[in-house]
């Protein structure tokens, strides 16, 4: 009887803090709590389930032998959505919240979801330091550390979207790419705009190619990412007007913006950051102007919760 009590009382002390500290505060300030409690026992599950899945599919139906019969069924589809009238553009059937951006994308709900098997595609990992800060902590590793990582997935699949909005207002996760020679700049306006640490620091060299992203010149450059992922320390941090601020010095240095993130510029704004001439060329040449989205239209913030 005495575990049982001690873990009622330990229970009960818990709700008591909750109530007190308030539900929103704790969600924001000590997510911790409930990545510990919910989501790395459902991750658990989560990941064994989809090992034992991965292993059945990866056997029956996985085999190179079978690419030609996927391709089939993905002209299929494109085939049925023509003779519908080609009335939405088509996007992959994948579920938003299995995506890589930490955002939904609410373009799923009305576009032609084109099912494609991908099995055998590698899952990409997301920054996961903010979730729980103290991951690297001995104790925590000795008594939780069997059940991670948490699968961000799982989070957006159980964010409402009030929790959304607390967590777009009090937590950043960006990558910007800045030329090596802007980087002090660079440095002073984050901590003026968002003040985050710890930081990403990761030097890149960008080759001089056609295409989005290139040096603007004619010559491979040495770039850096700046990774921010926290919650900002800035005084009456407001997500929208401190993002399109960071943004705006990004474009004016020739840098760019990972897009897995939240992405407040307009559509102006986006192609005078992004080089848009080659990729409309081929649109254009191709014929996906009436069957795919433009880039902008998926990444926008108005094209995700």
């Amino acid at each position: 009887m005495e575990p049982a009590v001690s873990l009622a009382v330990c229970a009960l002390l818990f709700l008591l803090w909750v109530r007190l500290k308030g539900l929103e505060f704790v969600l924001i300030h000590q997510r911790w709590v409930f990545v510990c409690l919910f989501l790395l026992p459902l991750s658990l599950i989560f990941d064994i389930y989809y090992y034992v899945r991965a292993w059945v599919v990866f056997k029956l139906s996985s085999a190179p032998r079978l690419h030609e019969q996927r391709v089939r069924d993905i002209q299929k589809q494109v085939r049925e959505w023509k003779e519908q009238g080609s009335k939405t553009f088509m996007c992959t059937g994948r579920p938003g919240w299995l995506t890589v951006s930490l955002r939904v994308g609410k373009y799923k709900k009305t576009h032609k979801n084109i099912m494609i098997n991908l099995m055998d595609i590698l899952e990409v990992d997301t920054k996961k330091q903010d979730i729980i800060p103290f991951g690297n902590n001995p104790i925590f590793r000795y008594l939780f550390g069997w059940m991670v990582p948490p699968k961000i997935s799982l989070l957006k699949l159980t964010q409402g979207e009030t929790l959304r909005k607390l967590y777009e207002q009090h937590h950043v996760v960006q990558d910007m790419l800045v030329p090596m020679k802007c980087l002090q700049q660079a440095l002073h306006t984050f901590q003026n705009d968002i003040h985050v640490y710890p930081i990403w620091l990761c030097p890149f060299i960008l080759p001089s190619q056609p295409g989005l992203v290139h040096p603007k010149g004619n010559e491979a450059e040495l770039y850096i990412d700046i990774g921010a992922y926290g919650e900002p320390r800035v005084k009456h941090f407001e997500a929208r007007s401190c993002m399109r601020q960071l943004e705006k010095f990004v474009r004016s240095v020739h840098g760019f913006q990972m897009l897995y993130a939240d992405c407040y510029m307009n559509r102006e704004e986006f192609w005078e950051m992004f080089d848009g001439s080659l990729y409309h060329k081929l649109r254009e040449k191709l014929g996906c102007q009436d069957a795919f989205p433009e880039v902008y239209d998926k990444i926008c913030k108005a094209a995700r919760h």
